[in-house]
């Protein structure tokens, strides 16, 4: 599976990630 990750497809996992991070670090932002 990681053989036939692309770079766009690693882009996307990092985007989720800082979504994540960012949810969680920053509540009271929105």
């Amino acid at each position: 599976m990681l053989t036939n990750m692309k770079g766009w497809e690693w882009l996307i996992i990092v985007a989720l990630i800082l979504l994540l991070f960012g949810a969680k670090r920053l509540p009271d932002a929105a």
